[in-house]
């Protein structure tokens, strides 16, 4: 390789150079400058080589691109010997005839480079741009002296370097695994901290705390790591294994990819977790405590009172990060219900309170005009609590009518007193599993064999084994009595359900229903908002207890090709609320209801009074206001006011044949459309099988047209609807890439120009 003085001089570091060897992990100001003026002087090298003439680009690219001659195995051209002190970033742009300098090729700068001949613009920065990270890394390996951090960069050297040389994008693949190596993230351990620990203080106090844990994320993040061996205090070969492992990590995955931005860069706390901070965190923790005595006095009086809590904040989390019971690491976290009605009495006091909330005052009395529900004052509220919670309370209507307790209540119960356990349990190929891990999956495997003998037992065996599969566990007395097998698409937004089985001596005691309850919890809060699953005939009855549908609103084009689609089974679809605690909701309902229930009660027995007859009838009068009977306004009644409602051209109450007339003239255009080709009949079953599986109300053209000869029509908004359905069936069944889709997006363009030349249309 061919690098002028100049050259190396110009290049920026990738690895910051550490202060000594006892102080390589120093994120302070004075690092963190450092690392931006870095990232800054290699993007503005960057742009200079992009503003080069072309001539002058495809010389930078000649240096990094193989001999095209034949039989010549020269990587790269060199300059000729006279101009070795000469710039190309600068001023030296030689002549395409030139020869290379390298002895076994002397082929011309013209033959390096003829292969480059329509590449565009674009696509030629990309090039420089990661022969500027080469560069950058080879001045780094140069400097670095330690030896594994150096066999790092020479990796990622040579891995862009064949970039290159092949024109193709950088993807990092062996045993290092891919991101994220462990759940849950640093980010989410810390966010689960807050609300686990603060989340009972006032909003101000929340949101301060939350500012802090930021900070200390932000720190995380462009933090210096020391390499494994500056690390003296590991003396458990386990550790120091573990830490190599994740140090290596850390470089190839979010360290080196800061400045270099041909590789793929991923923040240190989303894709790392209790592992890697727990060996950093002693630390960290002491050198941030330094640096808040160092900043304080010099900081401005709004970061002066972030510094003050952050050691507080520090201390607290250091329990949660050496305490292997901490629950801020459960994957299965959920706030306590205290925390839920605390944080739902705020948010339901927020906005009473207009300061700081950006309304209006005008805003706020719209609000309350328009709002006709007389809200209930908390002390009724308070009584109705307190009647219900009382251990001799129960309804009239319980008494003879029992409740019918939810599906899933015994099996809470059990989990409570901490009979049965929920744990997600899965394969790996990059780090160690568990001997515990290990017996509860094969232990899986034969309850989903057992119970599901139309499966072969292999098939069940690579889906359970698989490292992309995970496994919901339920444990009782130690053992598996029931799982389900799923596999998460996290770039798709769903998961797929494999497998769902309790074992056949614990089933009808609400398990499955728990089961699937856990799963949603644990799916949302990773942001997953779908289940998709393939149900045989049997189980089809389960999932529609459980809120699927064979109605399925995903897009077919989002789980093509990704789904495992089983013969004689029906696809089902369940929606997830990401703000729904499934393994709570049939608790809060119940709840919820009582407090209604209890609310009317004590209505009842306050306007529980008998007036006399109206005798006004009597005595001639033919009419009264309706809010003078007596007794009307105490049970809650309020007169209501209704906007006259203005008339539309052409609309229910115009003539009928004028209407029809309209909507046959848009739709004969819109039949006559170059677009219309797709839609003009139905779709035939025979050329796409599986498109009334999708779609369960298709509309076309022919039949829209049949149906306006029935008249069928009667309003435009029949006729908006039907056209619209054609647009939504199109869009549902094709992907965005496909002619179809195209074609829908323009029809529906030139159907809402039509509407609106003749005024029916008001969207």
């Amino acid at each position: 390789m061919s690098m002028s003085e100049n050259q190396k001089n110009q290049n920026g570091e990738v690895k910051q150079e550490k202060p000594d060897a006892n102080h390589g992990g120093n994120s302070g100001g004075s690092q963190e400058t450092t690392r931006q003026d870095s990232i800054e002087r290699i993007m503005l090298r960057k742009q200079k080589v992009y503003q080069l003439p072309r001539n002058q680009k495809l010389t930078k690219l000649s240096m990094y691109s193989s001999c095209q001659a034949n039989e010549c195995r020269c990587s790269g051209w060199k300059t000729p010997e006279e101009n070795r002190h000469k710039d190309v970033e600068v001023d030296y742009c030689p002549d395409f005839a030139e020869e290379c300098r390298n002895p076994n090729c002397k082929h011309s700068l013209e033959t390096h480079i003829q292969h480059l001949g329509d590449i565009t613009e674009e696509q030629m920065n990309e090039l420089l741009g990661a022969i500027v990270d080469v560069e950058n890394l080879y001045m780094s390996m140069l400097r670095e002296s330690d030896t594994d951090t150096k066999k790092v960069y020479a990796y990622l050297f040579r891995l862009l370097r064949q970039c290159i040389l092949t024109r193709t994008q950088a993807v990092i693949r062996g045993p290092l695994g891919d991101p994220p190596f462990e759940q849950p993230s640093i980010s989410k351990a810390v966010t689960n901290f807050v609300l686990h620990k603060y989340g009972h203080l006032h909003q101000a106090e929340l949101d301060s705390m939350t500012d802090v844990a930021k900070t200390f994320l932000h720190c995380l993040n462009h933090w210096n790591f020391e390499a494994p061996s500056a690390r003296q205090d590991l003396v458990n070969q386990e550790d120091v294994s573990n830490y190599k492992i994740n140090y290596t990590r850390w470089l190839v995955f979010c360290h080196v990819p800061a400045f270099c931005s041909s590789l793929r860069h991923f923040e240190t706390s989303i894709v790392f977790g209790r592992t890697l901070l727990k060996a950093v965190y002693q630390y960290v923790y002491q050198q941030l405590l330094m640096r808040c005595k160092i900043e304080r006095d010099r900081m401005p009086p709004e970061k002066r009172i972030m510094l003050t809590q952050l050691p507080k904040f520090l201390e607290a989390l250091k329990q949660e990060v050496v305490n292997e019971d901490s629950p801020i690491w459960s994957q299965n976290f959920k706030p306590s219900a205290s925390l839920l009605l605390h944080k739902a009495k705020r948010q339901h006091e927020g906005p009473s309170s207009l300061a700081g909330t950006g309304k209006k005052l005008g805003e706020a009395k719209r609000y309350k005009k328009e709002s006709d529900c007389e809200d209930l004052s908390d002390d009724v509220v308070a009584r109705a609590l307190k009647r219900i919670n009382d251990s001799n309370y129960s309804s009239r209507a319980e008494v003879v009518f029992p409740p019918n307790a939810p599906r899933d209540e015994a099996a809470k119960a059990e989990e409570n007193r901490r009979e049965i356990e929920f744990h997600v349990v899965g394969n790996s190929l990059t780090k160690a599993v568990t001997k515990q891990s290990m017996l509860w999956l094969l232990g899986l495997h034969s309850v989903f064999a057992h119970q599901l003998p139309g499966m072969p037992r292999e098939y069940i065996s690579q889906l359970v084994f698989d490292p992309k599969h995970k496994t919901l566990a339920l444990i009782k007395e130690g053992r598996p009595i029931g799982g389900i097998c799923f596999r998460t698409f996290v770039s798709q937004g769903f998961t797929e359900i494999v497998f769902c089985a309790v074992t056949s001596s614990e089933q009808v005691k609400g398990y499955g229903t728990h089961l699937m309850n856990h799963l949603k919890d644990y799916s949302t809060q990773r942001g997953i908002k779908h289940f998709l699953t393939y149900a045989d005939e049997f189980a089809i009855g389960y999932f529609k207890k459980q809120g699927f549908s064979k109605d399925i609103k995903v897009a077919r084009h989002v789980y093509a090709g990704f789904i495992k689609e089983y013969e004689g089974a029906t696809l089902m679809h369940c929606e997830l609320h990401p703000s729904l605690i499934y393994t709570q909701f049939s608790s809060v309902i119940r709840k919820q209801k009582e407090i209604v229930k209890e609310l009317i009660t004590q209505r009842q027995q306050e306007v529980q009074k008998v007036h006399p007859g109206l005798t006004c009838f009597k005595e001639g009068v033919r009419s009264i206001p309706i809010e003078s009977i007596p007794g009307l306004r105490e049970v809650g009644w309020r007169p209501t006011f209704r906007a006259q409602r203005t008339a539309r051209p052409l609309e229910e109450s115009a003539d009928p044949d004028k209407l029809a007339n309209s909507l046959s003239g848009v739709l004969l255009a819109v039949r006559q459309h170059t677009a219309a080709w797709p839609f003009l009949k139905p779709v035939n079953q025979v050329e796409v099988p599986d498109y009334y599986d999708h779609i369960k109300y298709p509309m076309d053209l022919k039949t829209m047209t049949e149906r306006l000869k029935n008249k069928y029509y009667v309003t435009r908004r029949l006729f908006m609807a039907d056209m619209a359905r054609i647009f939504t069936n199109c869009r549902l069944y094709n992907s965005p890439e496909t002619e179809y889709y195209r074609c829908a997006n323009t029809l529906e363009r030139y159907f809402q120009t039509k509407m609106k030349e003749i005024g029916l249309w008001d969207k």
